[in-house]
């Protein structure tokens, strides 16, 4: 399902600032109108992504109409020349799935001994090994 949200371009010295007004100012940036409305289409998965998995609600998305952009860079401190409010859409579950879920293959050497009593009780390596390695980096890190 399509999440659609407005997002104000703001013309910089060099690239684009981007700011959802309606998703608690999340920002980002590109050096050209292009990668700002691909940084755009990331932020905004990762952030509706995020609020997904914490259980945490979303405001619904302003209509492209009732955004001002005036006041918005007034509020910032942005100028509005070559400023416009275009729509950002993603598929957050298929963006998730290819960048923030996708399971990437990875070899590793365990001693002997240690393979053969971990097949003997039956334990999964790639769970342990997530385990471990989520207890070592820490769960806030997750995508």
């Amino acid at each position: 399902m399509l999440s659609i949200y407005p997002a104000c371009f703001f013309k910089e010295e060099e690239g684009y600032s981007v700011v959802f007004p309606d998703l608690n100012w999340l920002s980002t940036c590109g050096e050209s109108l292009e990668e700002a409305m691909a940084m755009a289409v990331d932020c905004i998965a990762g952030y509706l992504y995020s609020a997904k998995m914490s259980n945490e609600g979303v405001c619904k998305a302003s209509a492209i109409t009732d955004i001002k952009i005036e006041e918005i860079a007034k509020e910032i401190g942005c100028s509005t020349d070559g400023a416009f409010v275009n729509m950002v859409s993603v598929d957050v579950s298929a963006y998730a799935k290819e960048h923030f879920e996708k399971s990437v293959k990875k070899t590793l050497s365990i001693p002997a001994w240690l393979n053969k009593l971990a097949l003997e009780q039956n334990i999964n390596f790639s769970q342990v090994l997530q385990e471990a390695l989520i207890a070592k980096v820490g769960n806030s890190t997750r995508g």
